[in-house]
């Protein structure tokens, strides 16, 4: 394996943490209705866990509701049951061929609670991405070692690593930044 490979390949694995990251961050919840809060719902759809987006369609009704129209009426009372369980705070109304999911207004102390819980989210991002710096700069000294590649070549792929962990590591903190902004905004 050559430097530029592990570059390219820890460059992938960088951004890859990045969304990640988003997708958690997707799943708080702000004073907006997005039909993605509901992405990570499984439903119980004969014995197996799908996802929510598999049997319904989610759309945003206004500002503050979602409306869940499932593919099965049968399927009502088990995404309703789904939705409750989730751990989103919410609580559907189920209608006779839809749910509708009213959002309540944050009060000022879930914000903050929230705003702590993306801190946390950025933080893992951030180990992850020094992680995969980490094992790296450890194949790096491995090729080293094993004499394919100089010091010299050594030293410059690990200031690479590290302009490159810079680079990431800037661009969680511009994720936490945004969301922390959104989810204060009243």
């Amino acid at each position: 394996m050559t430097i530029q490979e592990i570059k390219k390949d820890s460059e992938i694995r960088m951004k890859k943490s990045i969304e990640s990251l988003k997708g958690e961050l997707t799943r708080l919840r702000t004073g907006r209705a997005s039909a993605g809060l509901l992405d990570h719902v499984q439903i119980d759809y004969y014995n197996a866990p799908t996802p929510l987006a598999q049997v319904a369609s989610v759309s945003v009704a206004d500002a503050r509701s979602l409306v869940v129209t499932p593919w099965e009426k049968n399927l009502i009372p088990k995404i309703d049951k789904a939705i409750r369980d989730a751990g989103l705070g919410l609580n559907p109304v189920a209608g006779s061929d839809n749910i509708r999911v009213p959002l309540p207004a944050l009060s000022e102390e879930r914000r903050k609670e929230m705003v702590k819980v993306v801190r946390q989210e950025g933080e893992g991002a951030r180990v992850a991405i020094r992680n995969i710096r980490r094992d790296s700069i450890s194949q790096v000294k491995d090729l080293h070692k094993q004499k394919i590649i100089s010091e010299d070549e050594e030293r410059h792929a690990e200031e690479a690593f590290q302009k490159l962990t810079d680079r990431f590591i800037d661009e969680v903190d511009a994720v936490v930044e945004a969301k922390e902004a959104d989810l204060m905004e009243v």
